[in-house]
């Protein structure tokens, strides 16, 4: 993972906004990650009313979807609810999440926003750019964009679209069940990025990555 920080934490909102314009520049949004065997599920709450991040992390096996490592870290919190500026809030806590780690997975998939944002830098990015692994948005509401009809079959998606340009998917996860909205973080095109998803489903509308690190930060 990349062993040098990209900036400090401790900026303001405007600070903020003016650093992920900067790094969106250095997301890479082709294939550029190698064999898949380990894939980190991180999901980020809050505790003491919001004064404390909690993130947890579960690392499951490809294809079988068996837990392989997981860890939680708690810091305090240290930037405001934002919208739109969520990786400055919870990105630090994830950050030591995994440095408990034995070894870095694969790939990440956060339960957020990566290109599918308004400065196309969301959490999936600023994640992927930092630690330099591959990594993908899967979210559960959509934050901008436009789309069509979601076939309803399972697997099938169409694009979100932001004015012209595609900025995610839309995809349905299980037949007849709300779509997910995913889009790319670093290292991964669209395409893959969907794929990689559906495998990481069974029979529940979540990928098994985020239902493992849901299950672990609740236990």
């Amino acid at each position: 993972m990349t062993a040098r920080p990209l900036h400090r934490w401790d900026v303001s909102p405007k600070e903020a906004v003016a650093l992920q314009r900067e790094l969106q520049g250095r997301v890479i949004g082709r294939d550029d990650l190698g064999p898949l065997s380990r894939v980190a599920g991180i999901d980020v709450g809050f505790e003491e009313d919001g004064r404390v991040t909690r993130a947890a992390i579960a690392v499951l096996s490809l294809p079988g979807l068996e837990l392989a490592q997981s860890a939680v870290a708690r810091q305090p919190t240290r930037f405001p609810y934002v919208p739109g500026l969520l990786s400055f809030r919870e990105v630090p806590t994830v950050l030591a999440a995994l440095g408990k780690l034995g070894m870095p997975p694969d790939l990440l998939v956060c339960d957020g926003q990566g290109y599918a944002h308004p400065r196309r830098f969301g959490l999936a990015c600023h994640l992927g750019v930092w630690t330099g692994l591959p990594s993908i948005g899967v979210g559960k509401t959509r934050l901008i964009g436009e789309h069509g009809p979601v076939p309803e079959g399972r697997g099938e998606w169409c694009p979100l679209l932001d004015k012209d340009e595609v900025i995610g998917a839309v995809l349905r996860t299980r037949a007849g069940v709300k779509p997910v909205y995913v889009s790319i973080g670093h290292r991964v095109s669209l395409e893959t990025a969907v794929a990689i998803v559906m495998r990481c489903c069974t029979r529940y509308r979540l990928p098994e990555t985020t239902r493992w690190a849901h299950r672990l930060a609740s236990g």
